[in-house]
């Protein structure tokens, strides 16, 4: 222990598309969308994460609001070097007359490119960070759960996360096979603001598609206990009057699924790829679904029908990442695979 050891702050950053979630000291502190807003004119940064989020779509020309991360990596490297940097902050770090050095760990995507895997290296650099190591997404995820990924048994984890899906075969301590498609709860949305304007002559925003995938939405047509039709609110595109319609989720249902479709067909593929010692494996322990898409009713059901074994949603999809990378952060010299 050197003698400004105390200075020392270690992060676990689950630096994701929709939500940014840090861990530290075992404790979630930020938990926030990822999104900053700022002025156009001097370039300030107005607000971020929550506060920025409540901007979005009501913005008039002097401001703007960025998502920094699309499809699981780095859009705009300074918008999520601000966000990072205003994120950090928010954790009330004691005894912090000196700037403390930040020792992180951040999960990406497994279909990640060295560029893009240098991207996060960088911003997370910017934002005070003295060292960075990073994990993959799916690894973290399996972690998180309470997975013993150095064992010598197969284990299937599907992140489906707000800019990716990660569908990968886990093993001693690595990623025997994986798929990383850029389906995921972004296209959702966008899906529904898509059937809301088709199906319904209704314009609607980024924040309102969300809430109806929330409260409707489903990956398949016929539920046990369905929810409430849900009252959307947006501008008529035939009078550009306000107006009210209630939507229920079997509409939703039929709208996602060319996406949920894609979802499936990338883990069939993984599962073709997968040696057959782990496939019998997998046979026994199962599919673990992990990540905000985890949460859309019926999916678990559907990959079920689609793959004939058992679905394993996790106790809290929307943290697992998050709790994983903060184990491995815990472990920073014993797991081998953290990228340096």
């Amino acid at each position: 222990m050197g003698l400004f050891s105390f200075l020392n702050k270690e992060l676990a950053i689950d630096l994701g598309t929709a939500n940014t979630i840090i861990i530290y000291n075992d404790k979630v502190m930020v938990d926030e969308p990822s999104i900053v807003a700022l002025q156009r004119d001097t370039q300030q940064i107005m607000a971020v994460g929550k506060r920025a989020m409540m901007m979005h779509g009501k913005t008039h020309e002097n401001i703007k609001t960025i998502r920094p991360l699309r499809d699981g990596v780095i859009a705009d490297f300074q918008a999520a070097e601000f966000m990072l940097r205003d994120m950090i902050k928010m954790i009330n770090f004691h005894n912090s007359i000196f700037p403390p050095a930040l020792k992180m760990v951040i999960c990406i995507p497994s279909g990640i490119t060295e560029v893009e895997e240098r991207a996060v290296k960088d911003s997370a650099e910017q934002a005070g960070a003295k060292e960075v190591r990073l994990i993959h997404e799916p690894m973290a995820a399996a972690i998180g759960i309470g997975i013993d990924v150095l064992e010598p048994m197969g284990n299937m984890i599907v992140d489906i996360g707000g800019g990716t899906s990660e569908i990968a075969v886990i093993a001693l301590g690595g990623i025997v096979t994986n798929k990383s498609i850029r389906v995921a709860g972004d296209d959702f949305t966008e899906e529904i603001v898509d059937f809301m304007r088709k199906e319904h002559n209704m314009n609607i925003g980024e924040r309102t598609a969300e809430l109806i995938k929330i409260e409707v939405g489903s990956a398949i047509q016929e539920l046990d206990n369905p929810p409430e039709d849900y009252a959307v609110h947006g501008r008529d595109m035939l009078t550009g009057i306000p107006k009210e319609i209630k939507v229920n989720y079997k509409e939703i249902a039929h709208c996602l699924d060319k996406s949920i479709s894609k979802i499936e067909a990338a883990v069939l593929n993984t599962l073709e790829d997968t040696p057959p010692e782990l496939s019998a494996d997998i046979f026994r322990t199962g599919i673990y679904l992990t990540g905000g898409g985890a949460l859309l009713r019926g999916l678990d059901k559907r990959l079920h029908d689609r793959t004939q074994l058992p679905i394993h949603v996790a106790e809290d999809p929307l943290r697992a990442v998050a709790r994983g990378t903060g184990i491995a952060l815990k472990n920073f010299d014993k797991f081998p695979f953290l990228i340096k």
